[in-house]
């Protein structure tokens, strides 16, 4: 009877499990069913981190089978491979892909504005703006335009984009010949956005219906009442848009050389060798990443080696301030491709900034520590038993000018006496020399 009781249990617990897991099916299901929309927010300086979680949540958002992807764009602009990688990687989406300034008081300025012309549909809210897209370059001169194929190439690119979208391509293309700024009032007027949103909400009840072209595939969008997935940023993300901004790989750079440079000064300790090689690969990698020019990279060098001169045979500064001046020239041509940066961006201010900070740190660091550290190192250093030479003690046997022994920092030495000198045993001696290992003392005159 128990045996049966405990089969039925056993049984109805079987039956349980199997309900709850339907259940449990169901509930996954119906939220499998319901509408999603996958968010991804570009904010800050556009670099290589950003292009890669871009592909990357593209990809994603495909895997997942989500009704639409929204990119929400808050950008002063960036890196123009990093740029046109974005482009692409929408251009190219399997997925209808909305491109939305938000929130209000944004901008998608310079790159930002070429990911804003390549969504299918394309939105700002209220208090934005986009344009200001001519490429430019970083020199002697401060910031500059691009030379003229370099803007006209950019000009074709982002025209045959917008056409491609059915937007306006002549206004699309004078954001970069004329560096156009448009607010999103004037942006819908022109044809550049298709519908102005106060928010997400609006946004997706204002898209919703709408047919928009994948491919050779007509497809309209469902997104009223569709909840929203937010991609949050990978560490490899992070660590990529960090190493990928000229202004970091600078500093990398200079960190890793002095790294080396006083770790090869100072052998022994190998922390600043372990430091200075970990940030000049990773100033090497994150340089890879945009393209850099080489003569830049040269200067850079030069300037380090004309510090080390200064440090080595001072010259009143005159090495110091040509090191100075190659340090600046290089970090300023250091990155070679066009950047598409708003002209209003502190990015490059800051990296101004950085770059005199660290060329004014360095020469007071080589013109006086460096120096001074040097002037230390050229006075002989006393080892061994030339650290004892003038040290007073007491003889522990008698002492003469064949042997002996004394006794000193609790470890007993051979000693001898010059001039056929004899020191009674527990009298006092003064060390005066030394013969390999034998200490050459002589008695100690009471003062």
């Amino acid at each position: 009877m128990n045996t049966k009781r405990l089969r039925w249990i056993f049984l109805a617990l079987i039956l349980l499990s199997l309900l709850l897991a339907s259940q449990a099916t169901g509930s996954e299901d119906a939220k499998g069913d319901k509408t999603v929309i996958y968010v991804l927010r570009i904010e800050g300086t556009i670099t290589e981190g950003t292009s890669l979680e871009v592909e990357e949540g593209l990809r994603e958002a495909e895997e997942m089978g989500v009704e639409a992807v929204l990119v929400e764009l808050n950008t002063p602009g960036g890196l123009v491979g990093s740029t046109l990688k974005i482009t692409e990687a929408i251009l190219n989406s399997e997925l209808p892909v909305i491109t939305y300034v938000t929130p209000k008081g944004a901008i998608a300025a310079s790159a930002g504005s070429f990911i804003l012309v390549s969504g299918n549909i394309a939105a700002m809210a209220p208090g934005t703006t986009t344009g200001a897209a001519m490429p430019v370059e970083i020199g002697m001169e401060g910031r500059k335009p691009a030379d003229e194929k370099t803007i006209k190439f950019y000009a074709g690119h982002v025209e045959s984009i917008a056409a491609s979208r059915g937007r306006n391509a002549t206004q699309a293309k004078r954001f970069v010949t004329e560096n156009d700024v448009l607010n999103e009032n004037t942006a819908l007027e022109r044809g550049i956005i298709d519908l102005i949103a106060e928010d997400e909400t609006e946004l997706l009840n204002k898209v919703d219906g709408m047919t928009v072209k994948i491919g050779t595939e007509n497809r309209t969008l469902a997104t009223k009442n569709a909840s929203l997935y937010i991609k949050e940023k990978s560490v490899r993300s992070y660590l990529l848009e960090t190493l990928s901004n000229p202004q970091i790989a600078f500093i990398l750079l200079m960190v890793g050389m002095y790294g080396l440079i006083f770790g090869f000064m100072s052998p022994g300790t190998y922390v600043p060798e372990m430091i200075g090689a970990i940030c000049l690969v990773l100033s090497l990698y994150g340089m890879g990443l945009f393209e850099v020019n080489m003569f830049g990279v040269l200067l850079i060098i030069i300037a380090v080696i004309l510090f080390i001169a200064e440090a080595l045979t001072p010259t009143f500064g005159i090495l110091t301030t040509g090191g100075a001046v190659c340090l600046i020239i290089g970090a300023l041509i250091l990155p070679k491709e066009p950047f598409l940066f708003n002209p209003q961006s502190e990015w490059f201010e800051g990296f101004l900034l950085t770059i005199i900070g660290v060329v004014v740190a360095t020469a007071v660091f080589f013109f006086f520590a460096i120096g001074a550290v040097l002037k230390v190192r050229k006075i002989r250093a006393k080892v061994g038993a030339e650290e004892l030479i003038g040290k007073v003690t007491r003889a522990e046997t008698e002492i003469n000018e064949e042997k002996g022994t004394i006794k000193i920092r609790g470890e007993i030495w051979n000693a001898r006496t010059l001039d056929e000198e004899k020191i009674k045993e527990r009298e006092k001696v003064e060390i005066v020399d030394r013969e390999g290992l034998t200490l050459i003392v002589k008695r100690k005159e009471i003062d």
